[in-house]
């Protein structure tokens, strides 16, 4: 009779944060060890041992840079598979009676990446750690938010129900793709967005006649907000199917002739909508066209799709990872918000208001 396999014996998979030589924060690189604005920033408190912070697979760099910006060690584990694709996970260090950030967006692929962190809650609650917390920069599932069609799930409500059930005692997300995703969870929220990051980086880029684009009517309220903190107009692609098969009309709504348009969206997936929303407002006369989102999904034909088309640059933020491929497109830009991030960790840790990280 054949026994169960065992996992192969590898190495942690994680390193402690010390070990990284710089990160990545907005534009530049900086080491934090001498950077004079990274000590600037860095706690001055006494490091709490109880107060760890740990990674999955799914944007390990990211969560180096938050503890790097925390100055706290990345929390060691084993993460690996049996031979027939089943996940394994060993937390390595003590951790009962922590307080416990796991950081793991459930990027692609994504059902690998949720497994996984669903059996890192349940190791960590086993081992009695006192608070989990678990970091989803990028909540996947979110966009199956309701029930659109006869007989379908709703699947954001399935994951936070998991999530729960796992054991998470508290939820860290960024930019859901519907803000009401909150109330699918029975424990607290705290619910960030990347507009900080890319205000500021558009601030900063000073772009003459500035209008700020929704590419559905969906995304108005969110584009609306963006304008106002950027002083800047607001406009709206209607996008509309004439018939079934045949390509969408994309009506723009707004003075878009002879200024600089940003499209913001909150995920960009196959960048068709994207690609499409740009090539209409330089067909009304758009001088240039920006495009900024918190989450660069970009699966498919994306980074293609983007190469040729009329974008003049795209802004994304880390909270997933990027292929070769992305890192490789002159027209993406990434920023970083582990800053923003690592401030919300340490707010909630010391149980103090993060409404002050809110633009």
């Amino acid at each position: 009779m054949d026994t169960a396999a065992k996992p192969s014996a590898v190495q942690p998979h994680n390193v402690s944060a010390t070990e990284v030589g710089s990160i990545i924060t907005g534009e530049r690189k900086v080491n934090p060890n001498t950077d004079p604005k990274s000590q600037e920033r860095k706690p001055t408190r006494t490091p709490d041992p109880k107060f760890k912070i740990f990674s999955g697979a799914a944007n390990e760099p990211l969560a180096q840079e938050i503890c790097a910006f925390l100055g706290i060690p990345l929390g060691q584990t084993k993460l690996t598979k049996f031979s027939d694709g089943e996940i394994y996970v060993q937390i390595l260090e003590n951790v009962r009676g922590g307080d416990i950030f796991l950081v793991q967006p459930t990027c692609h692929p994504v059902d690998h990446h949720l497994m996984q962190l669903l059996l890192m809650i349940d190791a960590l609650k086993r081992a009695s750690a006192r608070r989990i917390t678990t970091v989803i920069p990028y909540f996947g599932y979110a966009r199956q938010d309701r029930k659109d069609k006869p007989r379908v799930p709703v699947s954001a409500k399935l994951v936070a129900d998991l999530l729960t059930t796992a054991g998470a005692d508290r939820a860290l997300v960024v930019d859901l793709h519907a803000p009401q995703i909150q109330g699918f969870f029975n424990i607290p929220v705290d619910h960030l967005f990347g507009s900080p990051v890319l205000v500021d980086y558009f601030k900063k880029m000073e772009l003459p006649q500035l209008t700020v684009v929704s590419p559905d009517a969906g995304g108005v309220e969110r584009a609306r907000f963006f304008a106002k903190k950027m002083e800047a107009a607001l406009a709206i692609v209607d996008k509309r199917r004439t018939e079934m098969n045949v390509t969408e009309v994309m009506n723009v709504i707004g003075d878009v002739e002879g200024r600089s348009c940003l499209i913001l969206d909150d995920i960009i997936d196959t960048a068709g909508t994207l690609v499409k929303t740009a090539q209409a407002l330089v067909d009304a006369g758009a001088a240039k066209v920006y495009a900024c989102a918190s989450h660069a999904v970009l699966s498919g034909e994306a980074i293609s799709r983007i190469s040729k088309s009329a974008l003049t640059e795209l802004v994304v933020t880390n909270t997933i990872p990027l292929t070769e491929a992305g890192k490789n497109e002159p027209k993406i830009k990434v920023l970083s918000i582990a800053g923003l991030i690592a401030r919300a960790i340490q707010s909630i840790h010391e149980e103090t208001s993060v409404s002050k990280l809110f633009l």
